[in-house]
């Protein structure tokens, strides 16, 4: 989902000097009440090269007290470092109750960096990631904060930067050939670090990606995400131990979500003659590939969600078309009913998991639980805060089961979305599909974005992704489900086929 982010968030000078000096007071005080309370943090950099990891370590540490913070760099490994436990040096360097650690690049290099290089093998890797989450967990049980922020740029804005440091004499001996191979295969090192993401945010020590095009954006973000948590790790030690003192009660300044939906394009259109002529060769190909995946017996779960009226019954009509009937079902999701009520709310979706060669469609999914479960009010917070995480390892057990997993969210715009609803209720033969549940949704349509970027962020995997489908052209919505639906097919079946020679 990296790629899905919207990197062209930016900032003027006089907002982020304001915000800085607000942000950068409040940081010196909640470091002063973190000592007091015996609080240890980690602060964790992570991130693409030359996205600006050592400026903004810079930039955040102007507003701490220096006696009660360490910076450490993770260079190359020495001699008696190597002959240790991976994690022996970083062990060796956590913070004491009260002090703060901040590490320019971590743990994470075991599987990011080291990894890209060859340096671990492959088979090694779950060791490496479930070390690194013992590791984590055990720091938390601990009582330390742990925030963990990735700092992101595009392909295009690492080279600008690796050439920029390249040509000056001062700053050449920062640019390593390995950073050149590293943007030269980005996509393959964006994998990695998709991967790494995906495996290892956890509620306790979650990731916070930073947009860093810009610098003073990312500036601004990383000192409201590192004042904000601290702020609440302190409060819900308060209530623990009863503490009544008052929250401090002073807003932040700026709420960074990390957006996704900013960043899609709605302009993107087909024309009727473009549509239809894709629009049949692609159904055909499905056609095809259906037969095949029933003949090797894999299994297919595709979910859709999306605004009212984005589009979703249209896109599961035409991807339906020229299915067989029988090895396909589509699994309409409404509110809960009695019976699935007392039972956990995963349950119903099990029950309609595929059986192997079989495809499972869903109209709405088990995203209700982080959406309008969350903002309606019809779970607790930590109900869906957990969820992101029971989601994430349902997908991963149906993708090691051999199962295609896909998911889409039909995103429009809010005019769009209005026309839409105009229409239908114009229309007598479509009346049925407008409600006013709908009107009162849309005015909360702020909320639900919010919702719906984290929770593109968080549950978007390298084996069950998320693919955002502009669909303000109903035309280029369908047929761009329909070729995101036959990759899938083409490359499991190649997999499959080619598994299946390597044994042979």
């Amino acid at each position: 989902m990296l790629e899905k982010i919207d990197l062209s968030k930016t900032v003027d000078k006089e907002r982020y000097k304001a915000v800085r000096d607000e942000m950068g007071a409040k940081l010196g005080l909640l470091q002063r009440e973190c000592k007091a309370a015996g609080i240890p943090v980690v602060i964790v950099f992570e991130g693409m090269g030359a996205a600006g990891k050592g400026v903004q370590i810079n930039r955040l540490i102007q507003n701490l007290d220096p006696r009660g913070f360490s910076v450490y760099a993770a260079s190359r490994e020495t001699e008696e470092e190597a002959l240790r436990p991976f994690l022996w040096r970083y062990w060796t360097k956590t913070p004491a109750d009260g002090r703060i650690a901040i590490f320019d690049r971590s743990w994470y290099c075991r599987v990011q960096k080291d990894r890209f290089d060859g340096k671990v093998e492959e088979q090694d890797l779950a060791g490496a990631f479930q070390d690194i989450l013992s590791f984590e967990r055990q720091l938390t049980d601990g009582g330390a904060v742990i925030i963990k922020l990735f700092l992101y740029i595009s392909k295009e804005e690492q080279k600008k930067r690796f050439k920029k440091l390249d040509d000056s004499k001062e700053t050449s001996w920062r640019v390593s050939q390995a950073d050149w191979e590293r943007n030269e295969h980005y996509n393959r090192y964006l994998q990695i670090n998709e991967e790494m993401l995906e495996r290892t945010d956890t509620e306790d020590a979650p990731w916070t990606i930073i947009e860093s095009t810009d610098k003073n954006y990312a500036a601004m973000k990383i000192l409201a995400t590192v004042a904000d948590r601290l702020e609440y790790e302190l409060l819900k030690r308060r209530e623990k131990t009863g503490d009544k003192k008052k929250k401090n009660t002073t807003a932040p300044a700026e709420k960074f979500k990390t957006g996704v939906l900013s960043g899609v394009d709605l302009n993107k259109s087909l024309t009727r003659e473009e549509y239809k002529e894709r629009l049949d060769k692609l159904q055909k190909k499905l056609e095809v590939l259906h037969s095949e995946i029933y003949r090797l017996r894999i299994p297919v779960v595709i979910g859709f969600e999306g605004w009212d009226a984005g589009g979703k019954g249209g896109a599961i009509k035409r991807l339906t078309s020229h299915l067989d009937p029988r090895g396909y079902q589509v699994n309409p999701t409404a509110s809960p009913n009695d019976i699935e009520k007392v039972h956990h709310y995963l349950w119903r979706f099990w029950n309609n998991a595929p059986k192997a060669g079989h495809v499972a469609i869903f109209d709405r999914t088990w995203y209700g639980r982080v959406m309008v479960e969350r903002i309606e009010g019809f779970c607790t917070e930590a109900d869906w805060k957990r969820a992101y995480q029971e989601i994430n390892e349902m997908e991963a057990h149906m993708a090691n089961a051999g199962a295609i997993v896909l998911k889409f969210w039909l995103h429009i715009d809010k005019d769009e979305q209005e026309r839409r609803f105009k229409e239908r209720m114009e229309d007598p033969a479509k009346q049925w599909k407008i409600t006013d549940e709908d009107w009162r949704n849309r005015e909360k349509w702020d909320q639900y974005e919010e919702a719906v970027n984290e929770m593109l962020v968080r549950t978007s995997t390298t084996y069950a992704p998320w693919i955002v489908v502009e669909g303000n052209d109903k035309y280029y919505a369908r047929v761009k489900v329909l070729e995101t639906v036959v990759e899938a097919m083409e490359r499991k079946i190649k997999e499959h086929n080619k598994k299946k020679k390597g044994k042979n």
